[in-house]
């Protein structure tokens, strides 16, 4: 990992959203808390997310797109950003895991990688 790699900071908390899921269905709904913290001394800018959503079948999809939810934050020196979206899966356990493409106010760009994190239904793993 780079220096820049490791002047970011991802922490990730996950819930089950039970009244929007529908087992029968192969529907499951989770929600993702994620907080990015800059622990460079630049500003970082957070352009582009890349994710990797793999469900206990094996189906894999992958996300890409500008930003995170309709936001492209510039996280200064010390500081964190944070937001919360949500992902359905047909299966009440997957894993997601991927990067944000970030940008420094030179123009560098670097990922920052999201490590691996799982969703699951409460009560499935012991």
């Amino acid at each position: 990992m780079t220096e820049l790699e490791s002047s970011i900071r991802i922490e990730v908390k996950t819930q089950y959203i039970e009244e929007q899921s529908a087992p029968d269905e192969e529907r499951y709904l989770f929600s993702y808390t994620i907080t990015i913290i800059n622990l460079g001394d630049k500003p970082a800018t957070l352009k582009t997310r890349c994710w990797s959503i793999t469900d206990a079948n094996g189906h894999h999809s992958e996300v890409q797109g500008a930003g995170v939810v309709g936001e492209t934050p510039t996280i200064e020196p010390d500081a964190a950003y944070q937001y919360t979206s949500g992902t359905v899966a047909e299966t009440p356990l997957a894993i997601m895991q991927g990067y944000y493409g970030m940008e420094l106010e030179d123009g560098t760009e670097f990922k920052a990688v999201i490590p691996a994190f799982r969703l699951s239904m409460p009560g499935l793993l012991h």
